[in-house]
């Protein structure tokens, strides 16, 4: 990751100062005061992958606050981040909701008005990403913005391992693969709030928390050709007759959710200059389809172009 600052050398007297200064450069709204009359220490570096903004924050014992002023400045309302503690212990408040998060948790920030306290020693890693790549399977961000997502989760450990590992590797890839592997760390995190959702949600909302637990299992799962409604239902705890129900209730039919996924997952694969290289048989069982013969009928029927097509239309095929 590219290092924007550290206290390392600095003046003491200087450095909260020069700090303060980084945020303004950096467009952040923020308004932070310090906690205690220590020497302020702190780190700060960042990564571009693809879509997202990975930074990570190594700071002394802090108030920050996101005032609704500062946020129409910033005018960032597509964008929402994800927090990942790696030491110490950081308090989020936004809008109704106040939680803790320790080493290893998870938290969902939106763009609104909030107060963070962080620890002495407090080294955090954020990711800042499209807001819809959460919302489309999770529903509106209210409902799980500053809900600790815990660390005895496993897809919790799983997804912090794997970003932090990113952050040390990414400059060993090619930028299209940072992305392919920004975009499979997402999926970490979508499937890690579903289940945390599914753990305390009200009774009234459980059938729209098992949708998006569905939706979030078959993003994490599109490879596996045996994936069907039966193997879903199963995987979110309930009868297929059931989950049929819940798609039905949303206007959606949960065999044309998998295939839909499938094919648009497809068609961002053959429309990615990293991928070229890869035939339309292997790309397409990796999307979970049996047969390059049943994958091209799919295809044109949903894309109005066979594969070979497409990738030629988008500028990456011969004929």
């Amino acid at each position: 990751m590219k290092l924007l600052f550290s206290t390392d050398n600095l003046p003491i007297k200087s450095r909260f100062v020069r700090w303060q200064e980084l945020l303004e450069e950096q467009r952040l709204p923020l308004e932070q005061e310090q906690l205690d009359a220590a020497p302020f220490e702190g780190k700060w570096e960042i990564a571009t992958l693809g879509p997202l903004t990975m930074t990570r924050l190594s700071e002394g014992p802090l108030r920050t606050e996101a005032t609704p002023s500062a946020i129409r400045r910033l005018g960032d309302e597509g964008c929402i981040s994800v927090g990942f503690t790696l030491a110490g212990m950081m308090k989020v408040h936004q809008r109704d909701r106040a939680t803790t998060q320790r080493q290893g948790d998870l938290v969902v920030i939106e763009h609104q008005p909030t107060v963070m306290t962080t620890s002495p020693g407090n080294r955090s890693l954020y990711l800042k990403m499209p807001r819809d790549r959460l919302e489309s399977v999770l529903g509106p961000a209210r409902g799980y913005a500053a809900l600790t997502v815990g660390a005895e989760l496993a897809t919790v450990t799983l997804a912090m391992s794997f970003f932090e590992e990113l952050s040390r590797m990414h400059h060993r890839l090619d930028p299209a693969t940072v992305a392919r592997m920004g975009a499979i760390g997402v999926d970490l995190i979508v499937a890690s709030i579903a289940e945390r959702m599914a753990k305390d949600v009200p009774l009234p909302l459980s059938g729209s928390v098992v949708v998006q637990r569905a939706k979030a299992h078959v993003e994490a799962n599109l490879s596996d050709p045996t994936l069907d409604p039966c193997q879903l239902a199963a995987a979110v705890g309930v009868s297929s007759r059931r989950l049929q129900e819940l798609f039905h209730e949303r206007g959606q039919h949960v065999f044309d959710w998998i295939w839909r996924r499938r094919l648009e997952v497809a068609a961002d694969r053959l429309a990615d200059p990293a991928c070229a290289h890869v035939t339309i048989g292997t790309l397409a069982g990796r999307c979970g389809f049996g047969s390059r013969v049943s994958f091209t009928r799919r295809f044109k029927d949903r894309f109005g172009l066979t594969p070979s097509d497409f990738r030629y239309a988008v500028g990456l095929g011969t004929r």
